[in-house]
């Protein structure tokens, strides 16, 4: 078998899909995207396309080797989500070949079911209790949501303030033991963090996620100094070579790596193995679509020390289209009392309806992320 064509489709609302074919007819799917950089990858894509016409598609780890040791200059977000993207697609032609999910490729199952959460509040945190007790009639047990809009290196105790009454009416609201995730965004600098994750230990979040921008890691030992809440990065963190120093500094206790953006199941793979030799629990990012969805869920489904997973079902960027609008059969991705079940289904375990995408890819999209100022006209982190 050999792989044949190489397509990629921007669809809607702000995803980059991508098909391999075999000269055997068997093909696979992926999602290669950087969001607001979608026609970025889509070039890197194409670029990394002579590497792979006329390969075996079985051999992953050959390809995944060549497409990242075969440039002199490697990593970063673009080639990474390009390589993960075609990965996905290499693992779901595999899966179909042997007639069995990517997981029991991968060894086999450890659990029977993966723990979700669901996006609440935008990207200004609002309307929170109200979206908050949604998810929760919907059987989720946990949620997540921005903890502040902008906010400057030192700014004001009433934004710190903001966010603390946001938390405390869902925590007095829906008990105790409801998941509560707060994603600092890295909107939020040092000496705010400081202060923010020490005035929300009285609430208990679940996590607090990138409390600091990933390049500036170092001050996690700082913040972990001032909280017991679990501290969470590692969505802008693209290989294990990336993972390697946070795990052996020993300040995080969550890792999220991406599958659309950290390599693809191949090198998450490999990265939440080397977590669970530090004893850091995972929990993967994915506010993408279905194909990336699926591909989390292969590997959630392999990996011991994974305790929940991102979706992206409703989330406040999917306007337009949602993650089940390209699915054949919707149902694969059922959430049941804040669990979504091992896909059954071969290789990705999900039929992508290829009509509705080349449909979908006529509308297209140029997707960018806002950027916002603060009141003295600096550029404020989103």
């Amino acid at each position: 078998m050999k792989i044949s064509a190489i397509e990629t489709f921007r669809v809607p609302p702000r995803w980059l899909f991508l098909k391999v074919s075999t000269d055997e007819g068997i093909i696979g799917w992926g999602e290669p995207i950087v969001e607001g950089r979608a026609a970025t990858v889509e070039a890197c894509v194409q670029e990394l396309q002579p590497y792979l016409i006329g390969k075996n598609p079985m051999n992953i780890e050959d390809i995944w080797n060549e497409l990242y040791r075969g440039g002199f200059y490697r990593g970063g977000p673009i080639l990474m989500s390009a390589i993960a993207g075609i990965d996905q697609a290499l693992w779901d032609i595999k899966g179909k070949y042997y007639d069995a999910p990517v997981y029991d490729l991968l060894g086999g199952t450890c659990r029977e079911k993966t723990r979700v959460y669901s996006w609440i509040g935008g990207d200004r945190p609002n309307d929170i209790l109200e979206q908050a007790k949604k998810a929760h009639d919907n059987g989720f047990t946990a949620i997540k949501m921005n903890a502040t809009e902008e906010l400057q290196m030192i700014d004001s105790f009433s934004k710190v303030e903001n966010v603390l009454e946001r938390v405390a009416i869902i925590r007095e609201n829906l008990g105790k033991d409801f998941g509560i995730g707060i994603d600092f965004h890295g909107r939020v600098h040092k000496p705010m963090a400081k202060l923010l994750a020490k005035e929300l230990e009285q609430y208990h979040p679940m996590f607090i996620e990138e409390p600091v921008l990933p390049e500036n890691n170092e001050a996690l030992r700082e913040i972990a100094r001032h909280t017991s809440i679990p501290i969470a990065t590692g969505e802008r963190m693209y290989s294990r070579w990336d993972f390697k120093k946070l795990l052996a500094d020993g300040y995080v206790d969550i890792i999220q790596p991406d599958l659309s953006h950290a390599g693809g199941i191949t090198e998450c793979k490999k990265i939440i193995s080397m977590a669970e030799a530090y004893d850091v629990a995972v929990a993967p990012h994915c506010p993408l679509g279905p194909i990336a969805l699926a591909s989390c869920l292969q590997v959630d489904a392999t990996c011991y020390n994974v305790f929940i997973q991102e979706q992206s079902l409703g989330i406040h960027y999917n306007k337009g289209n949602d993650i089940l609008d390209y699915l054949v059969d919707p149902s694969v991705f059922e959430y049941k009392d804040g669990f979504v079940e091992n896909l059954k289904k071969p290789g990705l375990g999900i039929e992508i309806n290829e009509g509705f995408v080349r449909e979908q890819q006529k509308v297209g999209h140029e997707w960018k992320n806002p950027v916002w100022r603060h009141a003295d006209g600096t550029v404020a982190e989103w």
